[in-house]
């Protein structure tokens, strides 16, 4: 990340061309990239003439997009201190700045609020808990008046600002919903994952999947031959594979040595490559989402999208799209190995209600789409280009 600022200005400085409106999209990391792309390829369909300008905080969503065909120059944003702000805003020069849902810099919102920049917060969510609402807060809450309006996911985070006198908010929904459904349209057809599961094998896909989520999965799989299942760990790194590899004999094989030729003598399909996971998941009967065991579950839209049900583990109320998805009883949460062993068992058996469970799951997608639509209404009649 140090080196990446370094090479900042100079890269702006080379890249950027003079007499070109410029939209700058600022992102934490990976998952706020995939909730900001919805709006960068809308950007392109309504400002044809402009080019966009995509920074990075972290370096695990920078490394992995840096290449992004969508936008025109990539780079880290420097700290936030008053002179890399002055500086970069002087430089970029933005017609329009775009923050992603809660990654808030101080003192570029300021300099960009002091040359009267049109700037706005995609996608942002309020809790009650947050330094805004705190009576030391104050100094915080005039951050958000640095935009221009703030798109927010729910009610709830449209009565917190209103609290705090920010009325200057649009209630829009959560623009991953519209990627999930971009990504199941560009599914890509993955022939070897065809090939194994070329027979009536019922197919857990667990994607995303740390220890703890495995110590449950494994064991069940172990125990039920009729099970075909596609692992896709958190981290593909060789001890942990291995480690995968030992807990399951020979019954597992890695997609990256898979040829499609000794699928009979194979039930577990190991993911060992980045990038594929969103595909997978149209393969599965159910949907099993890995971090529940730690600081809280991955994403559940690039499953729920295709109709699967979804199970994950206990630690996921910090997530709405998770505890709306449990309300709507598209989704299910479980706390131990017997109760992921009677879920499994049931949803096995009774093909009825495994179906309602991810009917409702995909009803839950479809209905929650169309954040992006709502923010560049808004956007492109506030600002012409």
């Amino acid at each position: 990340m140090l080196r990446g600022h370094k090479q900042t200005f100079p890269l702006l400085k080379e890249r950027l061309e003079k007499d070109t409106p410029y939209i700058w999209v600022h992102v934490s990391s990976l998952g706020e990239f995939e909730q900001g792309r919805p709006v960068m390829e809308a950007i392109r369909e309504s400002y044809p003439n402009a080019k966009i300008l995509l920074t990075f905080f972290s370096p695990s969503g920078y490394e992995v997009r840096k290449n992004y065909p969508g936008a025109d120059i990539i780079c880290y944003l420097p700290f936030d201190t008053e002179k890399n702000a002055t500086r970069f805003v002087e430089l970029v020069n933005p017609k329009i700045v775009i923050f992603i849902k809660y990654d808030l810099w101080p003192n570029y919102l300021n300099a960009v609020a002091a040359r009267n920049i049109p700037a706005y917060l995609v996608s942002a969510i309020f809790r009650k808990s947050q330094l805004f609402f705190k009576p030391y807060g104050k100094w915080y809450r005039s951050v958000l008046t640095c935009f221009s309006r703030i798109f927010v996911q729910d009610e709830t985070s449209v009565e917190l600002l209103k609290s705090i006198q920010i009325n200057h908010v649009e209630k829009c929904g959560d623009t991953r919903f519209d990627r999930v459904k971009a990504i199941c349209r560009q599914a890509k057809s993955l022939p070897l994952v065809e090939a194994f599961l070329n027979d009536d094998s019922f197919v857990i896909v667990a994607g995303s999947t740390w220890p703890a989520d495995e110590d449950l999965i494994l064991p069940y799989f172990l125990n039920n031959k009729n099970i075909k299942l596609i692992l896709a760990p958190h981290e593909i790194h060789e001890e942990h594979l291995k480690f995968i590899e030992d807990q399951i004999g020979p019954s597992s094989i890695r997609y990256s040595q898979y040829t499609g030729i000794n699928k009979d003598e194979c039930r577990c399909l190991i993911m060992d490559c980045f990038g594929l996971l969103s595909s997978v998941y149209r393969y599965g009967n159910i949907a099993y989402i890995g971090g529940g065991f730690g600081v809280g579950i991955h994403n559940i839209l690039e499953a729920a999208v295709y109709g699967l049900p979804i199970v994950f583990g206990p630690n996921f109320k910090r997530f709405k799209e998770s505890r709306d998805l449990i309300d709507l009883e598209g989704a299910r949460s479980i706390k131990d190995a017997a109760s992921f062993s009677c879920l499994l068992d049931d949803w096995q058996k009774n093909s009825f209600t495994r179906e309602q469970t991810g009917k409702k799951a995909a009803e839950f997608v479809q209905n929650q789409s169309g954040a992006t639509a709502c923010i560049m209404k808004v956007i492109t009649n506030e600002v012409k280009l």
